[in-house]
């Protein structure tokens, strides 16, 4: 059920740019005050770490790494899935896509990889099966119904049982599944080619207008008068009961 390769790194590039965008997007509407209020501060004292800039690279980094996953997940994965699979979306019933064959309708959770949520999470995952198999029976297809995690990196594959509604299939094994091929998990790697490092840098420019501008919010809100850094104020902000409120912006007065 693949596609030919020349389509596939079309889609791949296709991705990769919109991936780009939404990297680039992030940086842009980064806000300070909400990054410095998730992230742990009495770590970053504790690093000894006292140069502004190195403080701002350090939370866009953490931010960004946390960030990137899901959005390479649901921009560069997915839409790969649902090309090479022949799927339909499914959002109706929870899932991202449906597979469909003559014999069997599988119901499909994408995930990037096998790290990807926590116990409410994965409860809820185990519902949203549920209710799709419901569903499923509503449609009286005289199919067989299957429920699959797809994880698009990783190694772990385990078959649904009594307690487990959904298989789960990973990495090369659930590219293979899909496609047939069992070599599209690298081709995937190879028809990448050099289009990451074209987009490279733009996003490298707005990473450094990133550290820039909140370099210069950093020291300006969370700095003392003779330049060093007020962790007291940081703790406020963030685990303060009555945390520093963000000053307005001044507005420009008629002349």
């Amino acid at each position: 059920m693949s596609i030919p390769s020349e389509e596939l790194e079309r889609l791949i590039a296709t991705q990769l740019e919109i991936f780009y965008d939404r990297r680039i997007q992030t940086l842009q509407k980064l806000n300070l005050w909400k990054t410095l209020q998730r992230k742990n501060p009495y770590l970053f004292r504790a690093l000894g770490i006292q140069d502004a800039s190195d403080i701002i690279k350090e939370l866009l980094q953490a931010y960004i790494s946390s960030s990137d996953e899901g959005i390479f997940g649901h921009v560069f994965f997915e839409p790969i899935v649902k090309a090479v699979g022949k799927a339909t979306e499914a959002e109706q019933i929870g899932m991202d896509v449906v597979i469909e064959t003559e014999e069997v309708y599988t119901v499909v959770q994408v995930k990037s990889g096998p790290n990807w949520g926590n116990a409410d999470q994965k409860r809820k995952l185990k519902d949203n099966f549920i209710n799709a198999r419901e569903e499923f029976l509503k449609k009286n297809l005289h199919k067989e119904f299957r429920a699959l995690l797809g994880q698009c990196y990783g190694r772990t594959n385990t078959e649904a049982n009594e307690k487990r509604l959904y298989a789960t299939r990973s990495g090369q094994v659930f590219w293979e599944e899909i496609t047939g091929d069992p070599d599209f998990y690298l081709k995937l790697m190879r028809l990448m080619k050099d289009y990451p490092t074209r987009h490279r840098p733009d996003y490298q420019e707005a990473w450094n207008n990133a550290v820039n501008r909140f370099t210069k919010e950093f020291l300006n809100h969370f700095s003392t008068s003779d330049g060093a850094i007020d962790w007291e104020k940081i703790a406020e902000l963030n685990s303060g009961k009555n945390p520093p409120k963000k000053p307005r912006k001044e507005r420009s007065q008629p002349i």
